[in-house]
């Protein structure tokens, strides 16, 4: 069956939505997803749009997503921070998630990024085997720090 990698549009975005909470599933935190489909049309489609994302199409729908934003780095300037990969289960293992790969590291030469970056599970085997194949460097020395929304808003006052 042929797959089409394409720029994804806002009539997307309810698929996309539900690959990212089956993505949620899979990582073993389906309560986390609290973003929406009117979160991601304001936030990729509205007036300052700060993510952009490919989608992987067959006749029956879209099976994956490549979900991306440009950083900046004051080492090296202008990243492209690939935020999510996924194919849906059944698709996993056909190429789908290498030509979603490919086509956002050709948006990371076309818009002439100095890195390309994003994150792994630490047991996510067979993603981590695909990222090793291609040549990737897997850094142990960062550790990952976040705030959630509550932390945010509590922090200072």
């Amino acid at each position: 069956m042929t797959v089409t990698i394409r720029k994804g549009i806002i009539e997307d975005l309810p698929q996309v939505h539900a690959l990212v909470k089956e993505l949620a599933l899979f990582e073993r935190a389906p309560q986390e997803v609290t973003n929406t489909v009117e979160d991601m049309e304001r936030d990729s489609f509205g007036e300052n749009p700060i993510f952009s994302f490919f989608v992987a199409e067959r006749a029956e729908g879209i099976i994956g997503i490549a979900l991306y934003y440009i950083a900046y780095s004051t080492w090296k300037g202008k990243t492209l921070y690939l935020e999510d990969l996924i194919v849906t289960e059944k698709q996993r293992r056909t190429g789908v998630g290498k030509q979603l790969f490919d086509a956002v590291s050709k948006e990371a030469k076309a818009i002439g990024a100095k890195r390309f970056a994003w994150q792994v599970l630490e047991w996510n085997e067979p993603a981590i085997a695909f990222y090793k194949k291609i040549g990737a460097t897997l850094d142990s020395e960062w550790i990952n720090c976040r705030m959630t929304e509550d932390q945010i808003q509590q922090y200072g006052n």
